[in-house]
C-alpha cells in the first residue's frame, strides 16, 4: 500500500504572504490543526512548510506578536520535508521518526502538493488490523470449541 492511499486529499493551504491570522481563521474554519504553506507555481502547489496551530500559540500569541501584522513566511523555520505519493506506509513512518514530525505533505513525482499525512492518520491505519489480531484468540477458541463437539 502507498500514501496515497490513505493520505487526506483535501488540504488546507496558504501562502508565505498570507497572515498568521488568515491562517489561524483557515484552521478554524477547517477544523484543522495545521495549514500547508505552498508556492503557487505553474507547476502546481508545491509545499514549502507548515505551520501549526502549536507553532500560532508558542510562537504569536505568548511571545506577544500582533498575529495581523505576521506573515505565514515569518514562521517557517526549516525546509518542510515531504514523501512522495508512491512511497510505502513504512517509509512513511520511517520519514516521519527520522526527522521528528507530526505531519508530512505529500507530493507527485514533480513535488506538486497532493495530500497530506499526520501521525493520527497512520494510528488510524494501523488501528484497525490490530483490532482484528486482539480478536484473534477469541475466535480461536470458538472455532477450538465448534471443531472438538
Amino acid at each position: 500500500m502507498t500514501i496515497k492511499d490513505f493520505c487526506v486529499r483535501n488540504v488546507v493551504t496558504v501562502t508565505r504572504s498570507d497572515t498568521i491570522t488568515t491562517a489561524a481563521a483557515l484552521m478554524r474554519e477547517h477544523h484543522v490543526g495545521d495549514v500547508v504553506v505552498i508556492d503557487d507555481t505553474g507547476g502546481g502547489r508545491i509545499p514549502v512548510g507548515i505551520v501549526t496551530d502549536r507553532d500560532v500559540v508558542v510562537e504569536v500569541i505568548a511571545a506577544g506578536v500582533d498575529p495581523r501584522m505576521l506573515k505565514v513566511g515569518d514562521l517557517l523555520q526549516r525546509a518542510v520535508v515531504s514523501v512522495r505519493e508512491d512511497r510505502s506506509y513504512t517509509d512513511t513512518v520511517r520519514l516521519m521518526t527520522q526527522h521528528g514530525i507530526r505531519r508530512v505533505p505529500v507530493v507527485d513525482a514533480k513535488g506538486a502538493l497532493v495530500g497530506i499525512v499526520s501521525a493520527d492518520d497512520m494510528l488510524r491505519q494501523l488501528a484497525v488490523p490490530l483490532a482484528a489480531l486482539s480478536e484473534l484468540p477469541r475466535r480461536e477458541r470458538h472455532i477450538e470449541v465448534q471443531v472438538r463437539k
